[in-house]
């Protein structure tokens, strides 16, 4: 499945983001900040990887579905779409 760069910009732009969240908790456990900010930045960042991964399935049975790419079948999709569950 071969995504189009203009719909993955946005998802590359939430990769990055989420990125700098995790260095922040990174940061966070080392200088030994509170728990409560701690798991609450941790949470953005499962939370911002959750939906970049929902965003690239969502492109790729737009895929499927309107360009009938044949490269992935429904069961390909699906077992990707449960893997984000």
């Amino acid at each position: 499945m071969d995504l189009d760069s203009a719909e993955l910009t946005p998802v590359i732009n939430r990769l990055k983001r989420a990125q700098g969240q995790l260095a922040a908790v990174i940061r966070m456990l080392e200088e030994g900040r509170d728990c409560k900010a701690t798991v609450t930045q941790l949470a953005a960042v499962s939370k911002a990887l959750d939906r970049a991964g929902f965003a690239i399935i969502a492109s790729g049975l737009e895929q499927c579905a309107v360009r009938k790419d044949s490269s992935m079948d429904t069961k390909d999709l699906e077992k990707l779409f449960l893997s984000l569950a």
